[in-house]
């Protein structure tokens, strides 16, 4: 029975029985930004679980898409060692939400996995767990199964007891565990609990299935209290079941992966050893690795230095290592990716919608890690040869900063070869770089971060900026360092740099004085500060504090199409686009996203119109405080590891929902006309563009056209006639050029002095052009033609100062080249110059045709005796 059927057959089973079929979910929890992946059926019904979420059914089913690499749960470093770890698996699961419990789960899992209908496995194969606490259980099993007491077994909190955290629901498991040494017909052997264990960390047994009976809900000071509507998680594994109903007892050895590993014996042209150990190893991390990188890919995650796609980075340059180790040079897990995609791409779908786009990202992420792989794993063999046991943190830091190698894959690599890494002072050395990319940085102006306000009973400023841009207020504290000033007010409607967005200026005026803000910080003891200049002796109290309304505005344009340009190019180019960083002015936008390539000319011109027409729309823009959890239910994208607090700020402008603390526009209208300016590459992987809004576009628009206009004057033609006058010039010019290639090679043949050099020959050459390539192929043509103790001088009428040598090959192997001829050359005529051996040009201090004529000759017997 292969994965697909066996896949099928769960869904229809739970189906049949009043369970809803839900899709899986993305691996990237929605919901849940701790999470670095989805790693169990459970985690997008963790909502339901907690009494936080309803659904219109309580009963549910799904096939889920799982990851283990990351954080807590990580099965990279074991993936191709054993016969079971998988970056990527499938996990199979039922689910009751309140409605069934224990009974009716030992029920649905016995039937589905014994039955001749679904699963067929012998009842005598199978083994059971329960918590040893959990008589109810144990008594269910007999009842319901009918399997005999003896093989039953009651385990401790480390096996069979689930919690969701520390506090909150928890509950006892129930394993079913396979025989692999059963054979058909035999009576099952009686084992003790203590054997079974055993028996079972060394894969006599396997298990299948794990039911969660979540009964209680555990507070802070361990006191566990009846839920009072029990629910149930169960979770199947795919790759397990595959491996017990095909008859094999590792799982890369069933279809799901064999095919796989047939893909890579094809591009390796060697067979696959059959098992975990030498090259073995290495067929079975293509295999593992590349479901993960697809999948991955698929939902949303892109290669990056930090976060997910720091680890999705990992997954792919461990797979070139093990393709490296088998002797491929060139990219490999892209060219296994299409065979994922036909293997799972109709339980799937969106895998062979993305396909293209699939083995291009992986393509082009190998190919930059094959640049430097070599050197790398070079200088780690050469490390390996001394026999240490150790590698330093320098050395450790010279492979992450020279070769590109995570540090974690340098202790995957050292582990295997039983050499520990020295991580403490690896981690020493990134900070010590660090502190000198900071010390290489140009410093800041003085002042430019403000007198320092040293009282700490300071009240801390209110910013009140959101909604208004002038505040009656009282000055709270006041600093001065020279003529630079820094001020804190009890409400301030400055906006401070934050989040992208640059700070506010404007003015605070007092009793006989002026504040002008130029600067705007955020301050941990005072809020915000306001930093800039004084007109007048300051005087606390009352003061009116007004924002450049204007410069506000124009910012607030400018932020408010960030994220309508974020959700357009996750549109356009996929749910892999992630913002990357942002910088947020007056006269601009930057918008730094994940992408593998650059946009077209075309494309952009595409996006640009989409932006345009939600401006055109015109949706207001809603903005609300929320707690994290209903911010995420509403769509807006949250990113791991990012820190956020327990209530959020989620502005909606259309279908746009970000969490952002910036300041916006009241409708999407407002953002007037929206350009494109510049696109480029920040880094591997991530893209950069920018833009301008309202009254700079307009600008832009009214320079382009100043420009036409000034154009047009010059061709002489009416600016809508500019095309087609261009077009007559270029097609002019060629003529020209032609015309000039004639005259040059008709002008060569004519005018071709030669004169007696002794031991050499010269030919002066008059031309009239200055194209360094054309120069160098009338070289290449002298040398062609006189092959044997010849220079030729290339001279100009029309730039008299300017010469050309070319030297015969002979020449050049007697240790007489054009390049020291032109230095000796330059160095008499008070001139400049060099080239390469066999051609030089450069630039005299007395016209090149009377040198050449006159003086080179004596020169070059000097010259070819020396």
């Amino acid at each position: 029975m292969n994965a697909a059927t066996i896949r099928r057959r769960f869904l229809d089973f739970f189906t049949a029985r009043g369970h809803t079929e839900v899709d899986s979910s993305p691996l990237v929890p929605a919901d849940d930004p701790t999470l670095l992946f989805t790693n169990a059926g459970m985690v997008q019904f963790k909502d339901v679980f907690l009494g936080l979420d309803q659904r219109d059914y309580r009963r549910a089913v799904s096939a889920q898409r799982c990851v283990r690499a990351g954080g807590k749960h990580n099965d990279l470093e074991q993936v191709g060692l054993t016969r079971r770890h998988h970056t990527f698996f499938e996990m199979l699961g039922n689910f009751s939400f309140g409605e069934y419990f224990k009974r009716d789960a030992i029920a649905y899992a016995w039937e589905f996995v014994t039955s001749p209908d679904w699963l067929g496995i012998p009842a005598e194969r199978l083994r059971v767990t329960v918590h040893h606490s959990d008589d109810e259980a144990r008594e269910l099993w007999r009842e319901v199964t009918g399997i005999p007491a003896d093989r039953i077994y009651g385990l401790g909190d480390t096996d069979n007891f689930w919690q969701m955290g520390d506090t909150g629901p928890c509950g006892p498991c129930s394993e079913i565990f396979v025989d692999l040494e059963w054979s058909p017909g035999a009576a099952p052997e009686v084992i003790a609990t203590d054997r079974f264990e055993a028996l079972a960390e060394s894969g006599r047994f396997l298990e299948i299935w794990n039911l969660v009976f979540m009964q209680f809900d555990r507070s802070a000071d361990g006191t566990m209290t009846p839920l009072p509507k029990p629910s149930v998680d169960t979770g199947a594994g795919l790759e397990r079941i595959a491996a017990v109903l095909q008859g094999k007892d590792d799982n890369f050895h069933t279809e799901l992966f064999r095919t796989l590993i047939g893909e890579v014996e094809s591009l390796v042209g060697a067979p696959y050893p059959g098992g975990p150990e030498g090259t073995g190893i290495s067929y079975r991390v293509l295999a593992d690795h590349a479901r993960a990188v697809a999948f991955l890919l698929i939902d949303g995650v892109y290669p990056s230095n930090e976060g997910r796609g720091f680890v999705l980075r990992r997954i792919l340059r461990r797979a070139v290592r093990h393709a490296w180790l088998l002797g491929r040079r060139e990219p490999t897990l892209s060219a296994i990716i299409p065979t994922v995609v036909a293997l799972m791409g109709e339980a799937y779908p969106l895998l062979r919608e993305k396909a293209e786009y699939l083995v291009e990202v992986v393509h082009q992420e190998e190919s930059r890690f094959l640049e430097t792989i070599e050197a790398g794993l070079a200088r780690l063999d050469d490390f390996f040869a001394t026999g240490a046991t150790a590698l330093g943190g320098t050395e450790a830091f010279t492979l992450y900063d020279t070769f590109g190698f995570p540090i974690d894959l340098t202790q995957l690599i050292c582990a295997e070869r039983g050499v520990e890494v020295d991580v403490e002072g690896f981690e020493q050395a990134l900070e010590e770089q660090r502190a000198r990319s900071r010390a290489a940085r140009p410093t800041a102006a003085a002042g430019a971060t403000g007198p320092a306000i040293m009282t700490t009973t300071t009240p801390a400023a209110a910013f009140v900026g959101y909604d208004r841009l002038e505040a009656e207020t009282t000055t709270v504290a006041h600093a001065e360092d020279g003529d630079q000033h820094a001020l804190v007010i009890r409400e301030s409607p400055f906006y401070a740099t934050s989040g992208g967005q640059t700070a506010d200026t404007g003015t605070v005026t007092g009793d006989g004085w002026q504040f002008h803000v130029t600067d705007v910080q955020k301050d941990p003891q005072h809020g915000q500060r306001l930093l800039g200049t004084l007109e007048g002796a300051f005087v606390p109290g009352a003061v009116h504090a007004v924002v450049d309304g204007a410069r506000r505005r124009d910012i607030q344009r400018n932020h408010s199409a960030t994220h309508l340009v974020h959700m357009v190019l996750r549109r356009a180019l996929g749910d892999h686009v992630r913002q990357q960083g942002s910088l947020v002015e007056p006269g601009r936008l930057r918008f730094d996203f994940s992408h593998h390539a650059p946009i077209e000319a075309a494309a952009l011109e595409e996006l640009e119109g989409a932006v345009n027409e939600l401006v055109l729309a015109n949706a207001e823009t809603e903005i609300e405080e929320m707690a994290l959890p209903d911010a995420l239910k509403r769509g807006a994208m949250a990113f791991f590891a990012d820190k956020y607090g327990e209530r959020v700020r989620v502005v909606t402008i259309g279908d746009s929902v970000e969490l952002c603390g910036g300041t916006h526009v009241t409708s999407a209208g407002e953002i007037g006309l929206f350009r494109f300016s510049a696109q480029g590459g920040v880094a591997a992987g991530v893209r950069r563009i920018e833009a301008v809004t309202g009254r700079g576009a307009y600008a832009g628009v009214l320079e382009v056209e100043h420009r036409i206009g000034e154009l047009a004057g010059t061709l002489r033609a009416q600016p809508d006639q500019l095309e087609r006058k261009l077009e007559a010039l270029l097609a002019e010019r060629e003529k020209l050029t032609a015309k000039l290639a004639q005259v040059m090679a008709s002008s060569t043949a004519v005018e071709a002095l030669e004169i007696d050099a002794g031991a050499v020959r010269l030919f002066v050459t008059p031309t009239v052009s200055e194209d360094r390539a054309q120069l160098g192929e009338m070289a290449d043509a002298f040398r062609a033609e006189q092959r044997t103790a010849a220079v030729l001088a290339l001279v100009n009428p029309t730039a008299p100062t300017a010469i050309s040598l070319a030297v015969t090959d002979d020449l050049v192997g007697r240790g007489k080249d054009a390049n020291a001829l032109m230095k000796l050359l330059a160095s008499r005529f008070d001139g400049r110059g060099g080239g390469r051996k066999t051609f030089a040009s450069g630039s005299l201090g007395s016209p090149a045709e009377a040198v050449a004529v006159e003086s080179l000759p004596g020169i070059l017997r000097e010259w070819i005796t020396e």
